[in-house]
């Protein structure tokens, strides 16, 4: 099956695409993520750690990997009306943390709201780009509470 779209035609801008290396223990990371995301108005809906799940599970050996599920509840509000309630497929928006090796852990967000206009769950109008440039001036105000931690 031929996809609708060219996954190597999408640059990281088109997803949203951030990525943040901080230089601490795993356990420090998830904390300084979890306030920074909180400090920009995003609420943790859930978390957990699929590498304590896979290691447990299939004994896959994998280094740290958490999932913050982070949801600011005036975005997803708005792009549920935006979408006919599609937008809930994709929620929350997930921020992970991983391991890149001991004392350097690696911060990943993608913009969940580009994907769905992308993917055609979204409308590409006016009402989901004013969505999408609200949710990532909230993103970048997070990831800017990461820097400003690290300084």
């Amino acid at each position: 099956m031929a996809l609708p779209i060219d996954p190597s035609a999408i640059k990281p801008e088109d997803i949203g695409e951030e990525r943040v290396v901080l230089e601490m223990e795993h356990e420090a990371a998830i904390e300084r993520v979890r306030e920074a995301f909180t400090d920009a108005g995003f609420g943790v809906a859930t978390e957990f750690s699929p590498s304590e799940m896979l290691n447990e599970k299939v004994d896959a050996g994998r280094d740290p990997y958490y999932v913050l599920g982070a949801c600011n509840p005036n975005m997803a509000d708005r792009a549920l009306d935006a979408t006919d309630n599609k937008m809930g497929g994709l929620f929350p928006c997930n921020v992970v943390i991983w391991e890149e090796e001991p004392g350097k852990q690696v911060v990943y967000h993608l913009s969940i709201m580009r994907v769905a206009r992308l993917i055609g769950i979204a409308p590409d109008n006016d009402e989901m780009a004013d969505i999408i440039a609200d949710t990532g001036e909230l993103v970048e105000q997070a990831l800017a509470n990461l820097d400003a931690a690290e300084a």
